[in-house]
């Protein structure tokens, strides 16, 4: 059961209700903790997430796409980049206080999980994805309105850079090229995973990277190309 004291912060901070409270525990409920309370049938936020990234990246999209109108797409690709990256959902899910009741298995706890980035920006996207089935686009919007959007008109991701797009504007100076990520390992359990990803430029090996997820190893691998290159 959620915490009855999240819903009411929801309710009064963020005028937030939720119809459905299976979805806002689901959106909460880590992996770890559904397999440790099997009897419970409970559903871990995975699906959530999902949904709540593709959510997440639309409103972001058209937020940026009607208040910024001289803005070139490099430039608006650059800034989405950096408002949806982990660093940044992971600060907003704490700004709500997701992270305080997130549903964790008692050796996640032990290890730490609930202050991990990555895990928090997972939340954040699946509590997004939650918000959106349960009052739909307008409600996400209407909360965005008071956690993301007056962050970007104050100038707080303008100075952040994506690697991967600057590395793609970089080497398409001179042209078209071909550029494709390619997973060269996979390590770890389920919930510590390790990638290696090998950076192909016109099917030559450029650099790689490594990361907790495959966007921070390609953003690694990008990054090492960059280095290379100046």
């Amino acid at each position: 059961m959620i915490d009855s004291k999240f819903t009411s912060e929801l309710h009064k901070k963020y005028n937030i209700e939720f119809q459905n409270h299976n979805l806002l525990e689901t959106a909460l409920t880590h992996s770890s903790y559904a397999n440790e309370h099997q009897e419970l049938k409970l559903e871990d936020y995975e699906r959530l997430e999902f949904l709540g990234d593709a959510v997440l990246e639309i409103s972001i999209s058209e937020y940026l796409f009607k208040h910024f109108p001289e803005m070139p797409e490099g430039n608006l690709t650059r800034l989405r980049s950096a408002i949806v990256c982990t660093a940044s959902f992971s600060k907003f899910s704490r700004i709500v206080g997701i992270d305080k009741y997130i549903q964790i298995g008692k050796g996640e706890e032990r290890q730490g999980a609930r202050q991990r980035d990555s895990l928090l920006e997972d939340v954040f996207e699946a509590f997004n994805g939650a918000l959106y089935l349960d009052q739909g686009m307008e409600k996400v919007i209407e909360f965005l309105n008071m956690i993301v959007f007056p962050r970007i008109d104050a100038g707080e991701f303008s100075d952040r850079s994506d690697n991967k797009t600057l590395l793609q504007e970089k080497l398409q100076e001179s042209g078209s090229v071909e550029i494709e990520y390619r997973v060269i390992s996979e390590t770890g359990n389920e919930h510590e995973k390790k990638f290696e990803i090998a950076l192909v430029v016109n099917n030559k090996i450029v650099s790689t990277g490594t990361g907790t997820s495959k966007k921070k190893a390609e953003e690694h691998a990008a990054k090492q190309a960059l280095n290379q290159m100046n």
